[in-house]
């Protein structure tokens, strides 16, 4: 029978329950607690031999296994999913497995990143408890005490400093660090690497591609003014960030697409999905780019090289189908497209509506260092900031 070992250390209201899996925080007075650990958070309640316990929310994100347990990067792309709209099949357009996405430069950067995401944040869990156990002695005093409602109210006014509290120690314990001393060669190309971000940035239209799909019909073909393939796209947003749990003294161009977000930094390309981190260096990185021609039924961008025209409906010939009364000229445009592949999984189309700023972009990258150009420092000491 295993054995283990099991804590508790009470600070008022508060106890902490050390254990073999990790530390855990409880909140609230006799009967009734409500608490988060590594197992999640729950809430607990009863008394004299009778007790309920019930889970809050969502099992916390796991913590990544070490790099010798990690998957190949061959296994961690999955097979694209396919959905049907209409009698189309889409095709999705995404990336893999985040956690298969490993760089040796910054193996241990990641592993830190991946780490500290699944901690709990204590400024949530220290506000709330307390704002509950004010809420809870309030409630028991029933009015009939004014010192215990005073003291619960007191409690519920102490969930702000709470808070604040428990985020000044998040700023030490969920909090990486990554150093950059770049020399002057390594600065000039980044440097040129933020100028053509800039560019592309300044784009009317910018958007990645979720899914596509061939169409192979005459009646689909006839319904999409005569397009060869449906495509659904959202917007994507470049601007300058950090990951969150990450402090740094280089602020990289990033691209946000939806969950996913690449944040391009000298040496290496972060990925974040969700709550999980990896990273691809630039000499895994394959970019290809190249014009597509887009059947634009919306809004035109306002950079936008509009190269021909369509029907709406067409009939065979390409002419107007006269059965629609409505049947109106779309203008098609010329748009720059950039592809960015990995063998560990990258899978992303971004398109932009200005021609000629997408392969500069992709120049810059393909010309960042192969190998780490900067003394980087990837975790420090956990020491109250």
């Amino acid at each position: 029978m295993p054995f283990y070992l099991r804590k508790s250390i009470s600070a008022g209201p508060f106890r902490f329950n050390l254990s073999k899996s990790g530390v855990g925080l409880s909140v609230g007075v006799k009967g009734l607690r409500v608490g988060t650990g590594p197992r999640g958070h729950y809430v607990q309640a009863g008394r004299d031999g009778l007790y309920y316990r019930a889970s809050l929310g969502g099992k916390p994100t796991s913590s990544p296994t070490p790099a010798s347990a990690q998957r190949s990067p061959t296994k961690a792309n999955h097979p694209p999913q396919l959905t049907e709209q209409g009698r189309v099949t889409m095709v999705e357009v995404g990336s893999g497995d985040i956690l298969g996405m490993r760089d040796s430069s910054v193996a241990d950067l990641i592993d830190d990143l991946n780490v500290k995401q699944a901690r709990v944040p204590l400024g949530p869990v220290l506000g709330l408890g307390a704002a509950g156990l004010g809420l809870l002695i309030i409630l028991a005093s029933g009015g009939s005490s004014s010192i215990v409602s005073d003291g619960g109210a007191l409690v519920l006014f102490a969930a702000i400093p709470a808070w604040a509290i428990g985020a000044w120690l998040d700023q030490s314990l969920r909090r990486s660090v990554l150093f950059y001393d770049l020399d002057a060669e390594a600065t000039a190309k980044f440097q040129r690497v933020t100028t053509e971000f800039d560019a592309l940035a300044a784009c009317d239209g910018k958007w990645y591609i979720q899914s596509a799909g061939a169409i192979r019909d005459l009646a689909t073909w006839k319904q999409n003014a005569g397009a060869g393939h449906l495509v659904n796209r959202k917007p994507a947003l470049l601007a300058y960030s950090l990951p969150k749990l990450l402090h740094s003294n280089v602020t990289p161009p990033t691209l946000k697409m939806s969950l996913r977000t690449f944040f391009f930094f000298p040496e290496v390309i972060i990925v974040q999905d969700g709550k999980k981190f990896g990273a691809v260096g630039y000499g895994d990185l394959e970019i290809q780019c190249q014009q597509s021609r887009f059947i634009e039924n919306g809004q035109l961008p306002n950079d936008v090289q509009v190269v021909d025209h369509t029907w709406e409906h067409p009939n065979k010939k390409g002419g107007p189908d006269r059965r629609f009364k409505n049947n109106r000229l779309l203008p098609i445009c010329l748009y720059d497209i950039v592809h960015f592949l990995s063998k560990s999984g990258i899978n992303e189309l971004v398109e932009f509506s200005k021609l000629g700023l997408v392969e500069c972009f992709a120049s810059a990258l393909r010309d960042l260092p192969r190998q780490p150009a900067s003394k980087s420092l990837p975790t420090i000491p956990s020491t109250l900031p």
